[in-house]
């Protein structure tokens, strides 16, 4: 049988690798990682929103080849059912699926103005106005989701929501960006506390690799 991988790029900064990490790790999914080197012509464009996300993550699962992280989430939910990515409840279910369609293809200015990048720290840093509407519809679909069905995750247990906005908490932390609720808050450091979270960051940090396009100025 052929072996199991998921194609990624830089840990630093590419979201979308990271949200396809997570999925397959909340999956239970043994893989193994192939790097694409971030100078890659088509990675690059990726990460710099100059392409949609094509190359990276790529899941290959006996012999089926699946990229795009939404179509990754949908495979691993249909493949392993017990893993919770999807909730129990129907309605829940949709909403789920909503808000990880909405992460999916939106929020385009959060991501031009708050690239990822789980090296810098940059406080005091000041969101430009499309961007902070982004931020506050993501909020609000936190606490929506935590005042629903109670925490400590999304949707109560762990699911594909909380990989899709697992980069976001990363991006309000390394600008800087107040988050006004208490369960939204822990929400946010339960996420950043997670051992695949660790263990991806501390990935990251040994990345040496810096892409400038990405990388702010004072």
């Amino acid at each position: 049988m052929p072996k199991t991988t998921l194609t990624i790029s830089s840990k630093n900064y590419s979201s979308w690798s990271l949200r396809g990490w997570l999925l397959a790790r909340f999956a239970g999914l043994e893989f193994e990682e192939v790097m694409v080197d971030p100078d890659d012509v088509d990675a690059r464009a990726e990460m710099l929103l100059l392409a949609p996300s094509i190359l990276v993550p790529c899941l290959r699962h006996q012999g089926i080849k699946v990229w795009d992280t939404l179509a990754i989430a949908e495979y691993l939910a249909e493949i392993r059912p017990k893993a919770g990515l999807l909730p129990h409840d129907r309605a829940a279910r949709a909403h789920c699926r909503a808000i990880c369609g909405e992460m999916h293809s939106g929020f385009v200015s959060l991501r031009s103005a708050l690239p990822m990048n789980l090296k810098g720290h940059y406080p005091g840093y000041k969101v430009w106005s499309r961007a902070q509407g982004d931020i506050q519809r993501v909020l609000a679909i936190w606490q929506q989701c935590l005042a629903t069905y109670g925490g400590p995750y999304l949707f109560g247990e762990r699911s594909m929501a909380d990989a899709m906005y697992a980069p976001v908490v990363t991006r309000l932390h390394t600008y800087d960006v107040a988050v006004p609720d208490a369960a939204s808050q822990a929400w946010c450091a339960r996420i950043l506390a997670m051992p695949e979270m660790q263990a991806w960051t501390a990935a990251a940090l040994l990345e040496p690799e810096a892409i400038d396009e990405l990388e702010m100025e004072f």
